[in-house]
């Protein structure tokens, strides 16, 4: 009774938790000459636009007077939430209702509006439903990318920029070997533009969890809190690297400006955090107490329920620390060892999409895993480009 006239449990009456108050650091000012050189005055199109990077992506470019902004996305209700929020200022939007796996459908959005940059921020990216569902996730990360890569080199996008993740370096879960080979995808893309001298920069931006993100652990603590707890955690030894959204939007847009063709950038997200940690200054942050031993009257309690599928203790940002470089930019690293392990991408892409066709769920998952567990290493001149041609998805299943 006292909890339901205090309202300690209520939403409305929780202390509003700031998200950089859980980083216990400070962003860095963004680069705005970066800025200026990829976005003001060009034609530019996000997709996955109402996702949770896609859309911080898109209010950021918006900020900086792109000529036009395109928002790709295939959640109806997420593009109208996007196109609404931005239809407001100065800038052309565009919405697009439509799948990266279309590959019509893309390469009409990018033909029409006369697109010089695409963020490719979409994907499926919830480790456990990605686990769940691997067939779905595969069609949609890697020949989605694949579907994206190909339409913009053939169209002529001068800078692409794909969205990646920790989670493709040494994977364990479905989700990130899909990211590595999107990563894998659009490097081998980036030779081919070099191979034809095309002045066309493809490259993959890599960090790792976003604060407050759709689906991520924050907001499921948040709620956790407001209803009383428990907060569930995974393991309280599990770690993982942070940063804000904002931060992680304005550091992508300047690493697609420091490309210089096939790289892979990292984002410097400073030292890796404990999950318990975050979920102990979550429920300080709100005003509460945590229950423990030692303080058998707190408000919440944390409890452990054990790794999820797929899930690893700790991530990384490198195959090899000692391969990164700095940018010009101190929060920005540039991978120097480039993968051979794939060896022929296109045919494994072929048996890939074999797999997909026929819904075989367990040798897609093999094919998937396979050449992605070894590490980078060897020059991009060992490698001969590919090209998807028209090929997507759809053609797959006919």
């Amino acid at each position: 009774m006292t909890d339901l006239i205090t309202g300690r449990y209520m939403v409305s009456h929780i202390r509003e938790i700031e998200i950089g108050e859980l980083l216990g650091r400070s962003s860095i000012p963004p680069d705005l000459d970066l800025i200026h050189e990829m976005i003001v005055g060009r034609t530019i199109m996000v997709t996955g636009a109402g996702g949770s990077i896609g859309s911080e992506l898109c209010r950021k470019i918006a900020l900086w007077r792109p000529q036009r902004l395109v928002l790709f996305e295939a959640n109806e209700f997420a593009l109208y939430n996007i196109d609404r929020e931005l239809s407001v200022g100065d800038v052309t939007i565009v919405p697009v209702l439509g799948s990266v796996v279309n590959s019509a459908r893309v390469s009409q959005a990018i033909r029409d509006n006369g697109i010089e940059v695409v963020f490719h921020a979409a994907a499926h990216k919830h480790v456990p439903l990605v686990e769940a569902n691997a067939i779905e996730g595969i069609a949609n990360n890697v020949f989605g990318t694949a579907t994206v890569a190909d339409a913009a080199m053939r169209l002529g996008v001068k800078d692409f920029v794909l969205i990646s993740t920790d989670k493709a370096v040494r994977p364990t879960n479905v989700m990130g070997a899909t990211k590595r080979w999107a990563e894998l995808v659009v490097r081998e893309k980036a030779m081919e533009a070099r191979a034809a001298n095309t002045g066309q920069r493809f490259c993959a931006v890599r960090f790792g969890n976003v604060l407050g993100s759709n689906g991520s652990v924050v907001p499921l603590f948040q709620e956790q809190i407001a209803h009383g707890g428990p907060v569930t955690l995974t393991d309280p030894g599990m770690t993982r690297y942070f940063m804000s959204i904002a931060e992680a939007a304005e550091l992508i847009v300047q690493a697609g400006a420091l490309s210089e063709g096939g790289d892979v950038f990292l984002l410097d997200m400073g030292d890796p955090v404990l999950i318990s940690d975050l979920a102990e200054n979550m429920v300080r942050l709100a005003g509460l107490t945590v229950r423990s031993e030692q303080v058998p009257d707190g408000d919440i309690d944390i409890v452990s329920v054990g790794k999820r599928p797929g899930e690893k203790m700790y991530e990384e940002l490198f195959y090899d620390e000692a391969s990164a470089v700095r940018t010009r930019h101190p929060k920005i690293l540039r991978a120097t060892a480039i993968a051979t392990s794939m060896g022929d991408l296109k045919a494994r892409m072929d048996a890939l999409a074999a797999k997909v066709h026929n819904q075989n769920e367990q040798a897609a998952r093999q094919l998937l895993f396979d050449p992605v567990a070894e590490s980078d290493s060897g020059p991009a001149a060992d490698r001969q480009p590919f090209s998807l041609g028209n090929r997507d998805i759809f053609a797959l299943k006919e």
